[in-house]
């Protein structure tokens, strides 16, 4: 099973930007995305159960950022609007078989994250 993290940039202040995360050799009921910011632990960022339809934010995110997949693709989105200077960090995705376990901690692969530099 890979994660391939992709869309990572240069990005002003306000603006968009879509990243992209590519599963091979599974379906993943629940899926996830982190971000390291600089000098800070790592940082639960969205969160998804696919079957329940349930969906968690940070704080720091709600109302900006939206996680959605394409099933054909085997792909998941983070779809990341109304970027802040704040927002500059590695993100990594995350992929759980089991749609259980912690939403914002529990999963069993990860993808090698994509750097967004967002400039104010």
């Amino acid at each position: 099973v890979q994660l391939q993290a992709s869309g990572g940039g240069l990005v002003q202040a306000g603006g968009s930007l879509r990243l992209s995360c590519a599963a091979s050799g599974h379906t993943f009921s629940r899926n996830a995305w982190f971000r390291d910011a600089p000098g800070k632990e790592r940082e639960f960022v969205i969160g998804t159960r696919w079957n329940a339809g349930h969906t968690r934010y940070s704080e720091s995110v709600k109302g900006r950022f939206t996680i959605s997949r394409d099933t054909a693709k085997n792909t998941v989105y983070l779809q990341m609007n109304s970027l802040k200077s704040e927002d500059t960090a590695v993100y990594y995705c995350a992929a759980a078989l089991s749609s259980f376990g912690d939403i914002e901690r529990s999963y069993d692969y990860w993808g090698q994250g994509t750097l967004v530099t967002v400039s104010s």
